[in-house]
């Protein structure tokens, strides 16, 4: 398993109407083990997620799905896989 930091900002009209399902699908994968936090940034304009995924493949796969990306309503994305080494959500010191 990997990790990566995905970064977003939003098509400016548009996201808010879908922004209820959004969180519905993202709240789904933190239920799994699959996001481990999200939230928004930059004002509201757009937001990061980092994301649990067998890799890359998979990741794009779970990005696809999100209803952001169905509705094309994110202007702009970068990924950068991430390698934790402290942090209190990760339960037990280094990974």
């Amino acid at each position: 398993m990997a990790w990566f930091v995905v970064q977003q900002r939003y098509v400016p009209e548009g996201f808010a109407a879908v922004r209820p399902r959004h969180r519905e699908y993202l709240s789904s994968l933190v239920e799994d083990g699959t996001v481990a936090v999200a939230g928004p940034v930059d004002g509201d304009t757009g937001g990061m997620v980092v994301y649990r995924a067998q890799d890359r493949e998979h990741l794009q796969r779970l990005l696809d799905a999100d209803p952001y990306s169905v509705e094309g309503v994110i202007a702009e994305r970068t990924v950068q896989e991430f390698t934790p080494v402290l942090g209190a959500w990760l339960g037990t010191g280094p990974q």
